[in-house]
């Protein structure tokens, strides 16, 4: 793709109407895991003997997915010898399924898929059956053998529940620490909360406000990433075949804390059956989570793998002629609100509205977009603007500025892969005028503004 999903210029930052990451789960190896943390072996089954590897590549090559999640159970890990070292044997199956999703040079996130226990004792919150130490132990383990890839994604815990939630943050903070002195150091993590990692309640039972206060060993927060799910039928479980939400409300408070704290979230799992209320919601949510990308890194829908096509949730494509096909469900709200996603706007003091209209060129390598930008202070209906650093009205004339460049640009590389980029900026020219009282104004964030314009023409006349 041409255009990231953030990008800051000039100390402007950009937000593209789509997320980073898109891509669904794969499943099996997590088979008979139960909300109380027990993961019989005898009913886990890799999704490798179901032609994961086929799935991947064709939601690869055909829908441009670029992350895959990959449950499993700490049981399975560790052979059922709970405090032990990892099971060769066992982990050669899982390890196995990780190197072909690497294979296709996307990311691949590892989902401990246990619910915040073992065995039906809590993590750190079990009279010391299974301790912050046991938990930081089989993270490190795991972290030493991916360190060196960083794609890999490390999700600390499949839907903790019915917990205390800051004991749980400290859980976490030992996890973090451990993978980071493994050696894992820039890798993303994913912290999810309780109530089953739920978006809707992410804010209201504290569990935002408690992992935002998760660090890296240094301090940093560098890569640490919420964790959120979320179902759309009538309790939140996916085992009903109706859709009663689409979820826009709970992820929109959400989207406010990540805001208002600085940080992002990647949702991890989310599914749905494939009825049309659900084509409705699911469609919905993900263009949702497609148009607040600023703060949404992406979405790994639930699931293929080693399930049959008739499972409820099922996205597992099927074949047809020799070829994988994607049931509606997947191609028209897994894969269509990304691949449709909008034009380009930027989150800040000032509101820019922003088009990207790509034309085809009769050169196939080539493609041509013209963008067209407007910028406004960010104004009410009463004409008066919200003052950033302080929270309270001022009354403003809004600033304005408006640029118009052509950009022409050669892609000489999939949209998977690092792409290279030829192009020109010509045409290019601002106007502006301002008015501000002495309390407020937009006067610093147009002159960012008109600074990050001027870096893409010098981006593009350094790649010529």
């Amino acid at each position: 793709m041409l255009l990231k999903s953030l990008l800051v210029l000039g100390g402007v930052p950009w937000v593209f109407g789509k997320v980073q990451y898109m891509g669904v789960n794969i499943a099996g190896l997590e088979f008979g895991c139960d909300i109380d943390g027990s993961c019989p072996l005898s009913t886990s089954k890799s999704p490798m003997n179901s032609d994961a590897l086929g799935q991947m590549q064709h939601f690869v090559n055909d829908d441009d997915m670029n992350i895959f999640r990959l449950p499993v159970s700490w049981q399975f890990l560790v052979n059922n010898k709970f405090g032990g070292t990892i099971d060769s044997n066992n982990f050669g199956k899982y390890d196995q399924l990780m190197q072909a999703c690497l294979g296709l040079g996307v990311f691949c996130a590892i989902d401990f898929h246990n619910f915040a226990r073992f065995n039906d004792q809590i993590i750190g919150q079990s009279s010391g059956a299974v301790t912050d130490a046991h938990f930081a132990d089989i993270w490190s383990q795991l972290a030493t053998k991916y360190k060196s890839n960083d794609k890999v994604i490390f999700g600390l815990m499949n839907e903790p529940h019915d917990l205390d939630v800051p004991t749980w943050a400290n859980s976490v903070q030992a996890a973090v620490t451990a993978i980071r002195n493994a050696g894992a150091s820039s890798q993303m993590i994913l912290l999810p909360g309780t109530d089953f990692a739920s978006a809707g309640k992410f804010v209201s039972t504290g569990s935002g406000d408690a992992l935002i206060k998760v660090t890296n060993p240094d301090g940093t927060f560098d890569s640490l990433i919420l964790d959120l799910h979320k179902y759309l039928d009538i309790n939140n479980s996916g085992t009903h075949a109706e859709c009663t939400t689409d979820n826009v409300d709970d992820f929109a408070i959400a989207a406010d804390f990540l805001r208002q704290k600085g940080r992002k979230a990647l949702v991890s799992e989310t599914g749905a059956a494939s009825t049309d209320s659900c084509l409705t919601d699911f469609c919905a949510q993900n263009k949702y989570l497609n148009d607040n990308s600023d703060v949404f890194l992406g979405y790994i829908a639930w699931a293929a793998g080693a399930f049959p096509t008739s499972y409820l949730l099922s996205l597992t494509p099927s074949k047809q002629n020799g070829k994988y096909v994607n049931n509606k469900l997947a191609a028209e709200c897994v894969v269509a609100p990304w691949a449709n996603a909008g034009p380009a706007t930027f989150v800040s003091s000032a509101v820019a509205v922003a088009t990207a209209s790509p034309t085809r060129s009769a050169n196939p390598s080539r493609t041509e977009v013209s963008i067209s930008i407007t910028a406004t202070n960010s104004v009410t209906s009463s004409g008066a603007a919200t003052s950033p650093s302080s929270g309270t009205k001022k009354s403003l004339t809004p600033s304005s500025s408006t640029a118009e460049a052509s950009v022409t640009g050669g892609i000489f590389a999939s949209s998977r892969a690092n792409q290279i980029v030829s192009g020109s900026v010509t045409g290019a020219r601002t106007s502006s005028s301002s008015q501000a009282s002495s309390t407020g104004g937009a006067g610093p964030e147009m002159r960012r503004f008109t600074i990050g314009l001027l870096a893409v023409s010098l981006l593009f006349a350094m790649v010529l």
